[in-house]
């Protein structure tokens, strides 16, 4: 049964107000639903082709869909109910007082106009999920914004299923977050700036000289966003594209936030304070299609590999979950995504730059990186093929690098 009333027509409905342009919105969609309902019917199912539906454009469109899709992109059996923990959690959890704090901050996490009883009811099934997983994998620590995870998913999916993906994803996606320390998740956050650099030395200058650092996209990083965006159409079509993505998808996307926002970064006061408290405020009405779409072309052009020398804390790079997994290709030779968009690109340049590789030597052509991040509509799709290669970094596999 749904927790909350399936989507309409997405994020981007209200904007299709024409005749032709709503029918013809209406047919995609419906397409769309019918290719989804087609993957999970073939027989194995087409995890690939859900990948590539949960990155396109949409996402996948509602959440009887996901209930249906997640599973499968987090290779979980739908079908096999989490074990009950026989223990009473509350008495003996180390973490429960943490826990109760953070679920009764979390009411704007539910629906506006919510029966108080239903809400209550489910802030007590988030409690008992967030101390089984920890229960039932001691490996794992509580951090405070993971219940901003796990209640998306109990929103969408309902307990019983909802604590079988968090476990999955707890020991995959998340598990950077829920070391002892905080090494690695600042590990990952140094990725951030080497990002920005790529598409646009003059912002990364203006931070730098600023000292901003990246602490103000933390919160975005360990949450996956549920914490900051208030419309939760927004966070699950986000999920959708994390879901189906590589565990470093979410910084990447951070990076095309900033991005998005330069010129309001660089008409702020060149210090630390100023610059932090415009960052921290995101805002709300981004355009979540088009940037979902630049940070899958960055990531094919400046995936982790190439950026590690720039991150700092090289040495912790082995540790993480995400170099656990490799970058994104095609599983057939004859696509590799890198090849897709050098091609495009190609047709784009003069005959006499054509020969130069611009996507790997990314620092010899500022003016082409940043030609890319217009071409989200046409090329972003392209880009995002490289779903596929989703099935080569799996739960499955990372299963054997956690045990």
């Amino acid at each position: 049964m749904a927790l909350r009333s399936a989507q309409g027509d997405g994020p981007n409905s209200s904007h299709w107000d024409g005749g032709t342009e709503k029918a013809d919105f209406n047919a995609k969609r419906k397409k769309k639903v019918a290719e989804i309902h087609q993957a999970l019917n073939s027989d194995p199912t087409d995890v690939a082709a859900l990948r590539r539906m949960a990155i396109s454009e949409g996402g996948l469109l509602t959440d009887e869909i996901r209930r249906k899709v997640w599973p499968k992109l987090l290779n979980v059996n739908a079908n096999d109910p989490p074990p009950i923990s026989g223990k009473n959690l509350r008495q003996i959890s180390k973490d429960y007082q943490q826990v109760l704090l953070d679920v009764r901050r979390s009411l704007r996490r539910f629906p506006p106009g919510m029966p108080e009883e239903q809400r209550e009811g489910l802030q007590e099934e988030l409690i008992d999920i967030i101390l089984l997983i920890l229960e039932r994998n001691p490996q794992l620590h509580y951090y405070q914004g993971y219940h901003d995870i796990v209640v998306t998913f109990l929103l969408v999916v309902g307990e019983r299923l909802a604590t079988s993906l968090v476990e999955k994803l707890s020991t995959h996606h998340l598990r950077d977050f829920m070391d002892p320390t905080m090494d690695n998740t600042k590990h990952i956050l140094n990725y951030l700036m080497p990002i920005i650099d790529q598409v646009n030395p003059e912002l990364h200058d203006f931070m730098q000289s600023a000292e901003v650092g990246t602490i103000f996209a933390l919160s975005w990083l360990i949450t996956w966003f549920g914490h900051v965006l208030s419309d939760f159409r927004h966070v699950v079509r986000l999920y959708d594209f994390f879901l189906a993505c590589h565990p470093l998808m979410p910084i990447y996307f951070a990076a095309v936030i900033v991005l998005y926002r330069e010129q309001e970064v660089l008409d702020c006061d060149c210090d630390m304070a100023s610059v932090h408290h415009l960052l921290s405020q995101i805002p709300q009405d981004l355009p979540y299609e088009t940037l979902i779409s630049r940070a899958g072309d960055l990531f094919v052009q400046f995936p982790p590999s190439e950026l590690a020398r720039e991150a700092a804390a090289q040495q912790q790079a082995e540790r993480t979950a995400a170099s656990t997994f490799k970058d994104f290709e095609l599983a057939s030779a004859q696509q590799r995504p890198d090849m897709v968009l050098r091609q495009r690109f190609r047709g784009l340049l003069r005959p006499e730059d054509r020969t130069k590789d611009v996507l790997t030597k990314p620092r010899t052509n500022r003016f082409v990186k940043l030609a890319v991040m217009g071409l989200t509509v046409a090329l972003g799709a392209a880009a995002l093929a490289v779903v596929k290669s989703a099935l080569e970094w799996a739960p499955k596999f990372q299963l054997q690098l956690f045990p």
